[in-house]
């Protein structure tokens, strides 16, 4: 029987919707029919699934295993746990594939499925392929066994192998995401004292949004950190793969940050490496690194576009503004938060063990946050082309790995579609409040003659 998903459900890096609406258990079953029987066409036969603390993930997670087994794969359930667990499991399992139920750090009502074929990421043509697939029922079949397989404690000892930090007072924020027992049971075996915030799950997310790249949501760690003096604060996203931190005095380490003090430490380990951030991170950032002797290499957004670019250059360490942190050094190069958070405690503890210190050492920049402009499917990518033509004539200095990003005497400025929504996505950095407003008046002049409102519409 064929099957139609809803059009704006298929995605760059993922399937997404909003359950009972744009997503649900027929869309799952199909889904698995179509990745299992990518799956088999590649020779493979075993997949293994984990699902998120959402609602709605035990419902869709049931009708995905369905649509596996029914192509004759073999499904490992590894259960309830964060992204990067599932994405051990097909490690450490030697699984032909991996699916994870989740809608990461969206609203409670959205979920979604993110997968991986083999050890690579399945993104873009991959995903859409899913959609051709089902409407023609182009799927095998088969009677594939389903088996549960704890993996839990195995993913927590591998998350600790080889740990040399010192003990700190930290406070960890799960954000009542999908990471929490993991946390619990991390905690428990690091040395030091531990707070443990919101390790509940719970997909209705009483404390906050899991999104700890806003600001807004990091109040509680910085409130815990305050109050018990603590040497800093960790907070994880809906799913375990984004990380967010703040210092002693409570102030945010930015993701590009804590990239710059996890990229010291991996340098020395590895001397001359390529370590990888997108176009959105600080020009700091890529001073740093090349400044302990590293290749600093700018790239575009995406995590599936990341990942591939560290297998092609070799590169150990990468990370985007929005906290995804991918390490291959003695990992497996996929972002995984908790695993982050683990080589963070080290970093800080071989690089003279103050978070707060390595923060006040950091080039004082003055940057927007990520500002979001509406604008269709249909014109994102024009309006680019057509601000990148402009700038060309202009003789203006342009980076276009992804977008547009115009460096000046006064800092930089970025204009890049969104891959995963109907928006153009800025961001401008410079070192004074002068030289910024500067900057944002270039951007909106850009903005103004293609006919974009420029109104920032939420970080």
């Amino acid at each position: 029987m064929t099957h139609q998903f809803h059009p704006t459900s298929l995605r760059e890096y993922d399937v997404r919707g909003i359950v009972g609406q744009t997503l649900s258990a027929d869309d799952a079953r199909a889904l698995g029919r179509g990745f299992g029987t990518r799956v088999r066409r590649a020779g493979g036969t075993r997949v293994a699934v984990g699902y998120d603390g959402r609602l709605s993930s035990p419902m869709l997670e049931a009708a995905l295993v369905e649509g596996l087994a029914a192509t004759g794969c073999t499904v490992l359930r590894v259960g309830l746990g964060p992204t990067p667990m599932l994405n051990f499991a097909v490690h450490a399992l030697a699984a032909d594939g991996g699916v994870m139920v989740t809608g990461s750090h969206n609203p409670p009502d959205y979920n979604g499925f993110k997968m991986m074929l083999g050890h690579g990421p399945f993104y873009g043509a991959d995903i859409t392929g899913l959609g051709t697939m089902a409407a023609t029922a182009d799927w095998e079949s088969g009677a594939g066994r389903v088996e549960s397989v704890d993996i839990e404690d195995r993913y927590v000892e591998r998350l600790l192998d080889g740990f040399d930090g010192r003990a700190f007072n930290i406070a960890w924020d799960a954000g009542n995401g999908a990471a929490g027992r993991v946390v619990e049971k991390l905690a428990a075996r690091l040395p030091g004292r531990h707070v443990l915030l919101n390790t509940v799950i719970d997909g209705t997310f009483p404390a906050h949004h899991p999104d700890p790249t806003v600001e807004a949501n990091l109040e509680q760690l910085r409130a815990a950190v305050a109050t018990q003096g603590l040497d800093f604060g960790l907070a994880f996203d809906g799913d375990g793969d984004r990380i967010g931190a703040i210092d002693g005095q409570g102030r945010v380490v930015w993701g590009d940050q804590l990239l710059s003090v996890l990229a010291e430490d991996v340098l020395k380990a590895v001397p001359g490496a390529t370590i990888i951030a997108d176009v959105k991170a600080s020009q700091a950032l890529f001073d740093r690194v090349a400044a302990l002797g590293g290749a600093p290499l700018m790239w575009k957004t995406g995590h599936s576009l990341i990942k591939a670019k560290m297998k092609e250059t070799g590169s150990p360490l990468a990370g985007e503004m929005s906290g995804h942190i991918f390490f291959a050094h003695r990992y497996y190069g996929f972002d995984d938060a908790l695993y982050a958070a683990v080589r963070l405690i080290q970093a800080v503890s071989h690089l003279g063990g103050s978070l707060t210190a390595l923060k006040e050492a950091m080039p004082a920049m003055v940057n927007t946050p990520e500002l979001r402009f509406p604008c269709s499917e249909e014109r994102k990518f024009p309006v680019i082309r057509e601000v990148l033509a402009r700038l060309k004539a202009a003789g203006a200095e342009v980076n276009e790995t992804d977008g547009a990003r115009v460096n000046t005497a006064d800092g930089w400025w970025l204009l890049r579609a969104s891959n995963t929504q109907d928006v153009l996505v800025a961001r401008a950095e410079a070192h004074d409040a002068a030289a910024l407003a500067r900057l944002m008046a270039a951007l909106n002049a850009e903005l103004a003659a293609v006919g974009v409102e420029a109104v920032s519409v939420g970080h």
